[in-house]
């Protein structure tokens, strides 16, 4: 018998080679990569859309109402260009309002002072540390119109304050709100009360975590209480305290809940984003309103762009 062998078929000449096989499990694996790679954007979905529709889409139709005169009701609306913000800058009585900021802007520097100074307290063992702790947390807890209304209270004619410094001999029935430096002062004050235990929480977070073992060899060295606050506690709180500043700026530009209840902006304390509600839904000015709101975005990012350049975040390795 003989063996007959196969011989491959002659390759032609000008023909392309067959297709290779594909293994089975090729195609379920490149499905499966490209599956992984777009699960992430499947979570980020629905936040995107919600960011794009309740943030960037109003900001892009302020900016686009800054530029009308439009007054917030009628579907008419007129391109006036930059009028608007040319009279927010011409108008005296439009940039006035600026001023009244500083009041906050001296009061937000005395509750930063404030809640360092009893974070840096607290963080140490001290006895009913945590009952002061929840003492000076807790305003901030309570709602701005509950604070807006006991205040009112509290600094009326014969209120709690004049029957307190009554016993002290002093005079009752000063009006406190009713005269510009003093109600600002005054709604200034509230602020402190209000928002130091916001500052106090951020500063005794970073203080706590500082590792322990510098205290302990600061001891051991004969540090005392201001050596440790100056030489550990500081520089390791620096990110905190730079981000403290930037809240104190832009929260004393925008404040409005505490004037708008207890004066309704009278008596000078009307504050720039209270002037901005005005002119939107008092005056019917919604395009002179949208472009106060960028000026006061724009200066906001401003000042937060100044004081990272002037204050950059820098690691601090204290170990």
């Amino acid at each position: 018998m003989t063996e007959t062998t196969r011989t491959a078929p002659a390759k032609v000449p000008g023909t392309a080679p067959p297709p290779r096989a594909v293994p089975a499990g090729d195609g379920s694996r490149r499905g499966g990569r490209v599956l992984r790679r777009l699960t992430p954007w499947f979570f980020l979905a629905v936040p995107l859309v919600l960011l794009v529709t309740f943030t960037y889409v109003p900001v892009g139709n302020m900016l686009y109402y800054s530029l009308t005169d439009w007054d917030g009701v009628s579907p008419d609306r007129h391109f006036t260009g930059a009028d608007n913000y040319r009279q927010i800058f011409t108008r005296p009585e439009l940039f006035r309002v600026f001023f009244v900021s500083f009041y906050y802007l001296a009061a937000s520097a005395v509750q930063i002072l404030i809640a360092l100074y009893f974070a840096t307290v607290l963080s140490f063992d001290l006895r009913f540390r945590n009952l002061f702790k929840g003492i000076l947390f807790f305003p901030y807890l309570i709602n701005g119109v509950a604070i807006g209304f006991v205040f009112l209270y509290f600094f009326q004619d014969g209120g709690t304050l004049d029957s307190v410094l009554s016993w002290f001999g002093a005079g009752s029935g000063h009006a406190w709100l009713g005269a510009p430096s003093s109600a600002n002062t005054s709604l200034a004050g509230v602020s402190v009360w209000r928002f130091t235990g916001l500052n106090f929480v951020l500063f005794l977070g970073a203080i706590q975590s500082i590792p322990g073992e510098l205290y302990e060899a600061a001891q051991l060295d004969g540090a005392t209480r201001w050596q440790q606050f100056r030489h550990i506690i500081a520089p390791g709180i620096r990110p905190v305290l730079s981000l403290s500043v930037i809240l104190a700026v832009s929260g004393s530009l925008s404040v409005f809940e505490i004037p708008y209840i207890m004066t309704g902006g009278a008596t000078g304390t009307t504050t720039f984003v209270i002037q901005t509600v005005k002119l939107a839904f008092q005056f019917n000015k919604t395009g002179l309103a949208s472009a106060a709101a960028v000026v006061l975005l724009l200066i906001i990012l401003l000042i937060t762009w100044i004081q990272r350049r002037l204050v950059p975040d820098e690691k601090v390795d204290l170990v």
